[in-house]
C-alpha cells in the first residue's frame, strides 16, 4: 500500500509550533499526531519553514523557534531542490499568463515554491495541507489541513 504524504504549508506549520495554546492550534497538533500514529509521512517543506522562521526571528519569538526545530526533529524536511525551482517558475509563469497571479510579480511567491516542490517529489498521494487552499490547488493537491484524514485519496 502506497504510504499518503501530507506537505505542511506555513498555516498549519504555525498553528503546530505556536506556544501559546488556542483551541485551533490544539486541534492542529492533535490532528498532527493521528497523521503520525496511522503512519502518513508528514513533511516540513523548506519554503514554509523559510517563511515561518524569518517572521519569528523578526518578531524574536525564541520559544517558536524552539518548537519548530523540536517538531522539524520529528518530521520529515524537505529541501528546495533546483527541479522544484523550476516546477515553481512555471507555475509562477503559467498563472500570470492565464491572468491569475498568485502574488505580485515583486514577491518570491512562496506558494508557487510549495507547489514545486509538491509537484517534483514523484509521489503520487501527495497533498498540501494549507489554510488557504486557493492559490496551491490549482497547481497540486492541496486541502485544509482539517479537511485530510489519514490515507484520503486526493
Amino acid at each position: 500500500m502506497v504510504s499518503q504524504v501530507v506537505l505542511l504549508d506555513t498555516g498549519p506549520l504555525s498553528l503546530a509550533t505556536n506556544p501559546k495554546y488556542s483551541s485551533k492550534s490544539l486541534d492542529c497538533t492533535q490532528w498532527l499526531q493521528g497523521l503520525a500514529a496511522s503512519g502518513t509521512r508528514i513533511i516540513v517543506p523548506e519554503i514554509a519553514d523559510y517563511e515561518l522562521r524569518r517572521e519569528l526571528l523578526r518578531a524574536d519569538k525564541v520559544r517558536g523557534i524552539a518548537q519548530l526545530d523540536a517538531l522539524e526533529n520529528l518530521l520529515e524536511y524537505l529541501p528546495i531542490t533546483t527541479i522544484a525551482m523550476r516546477r515553481a517558475a512555471e507555475f509562477w509563469a503559467q498563472a500570470r499568463q492565464q491572468g491569475q497571479p498568485t502574488a505580485s510579480d515583486r514577491t518570491i511567491d512562496g506558494d508557487m515554491i510549495l507547489a514545486g516542490q509538491a509537484s517534483s517529489m514523484g509521489v503520487a498521494e501527495v497533498v498540501v495541507a494549507t489554510t488557504n487552499v486557493g492559490h496551491l490547488s490549482r497547481f497540486v493537491a492541496a486541502d485544509l489541513w482539517q479537511n485530510i484524514s489519514p490515507q484520503t485519496s486526493h
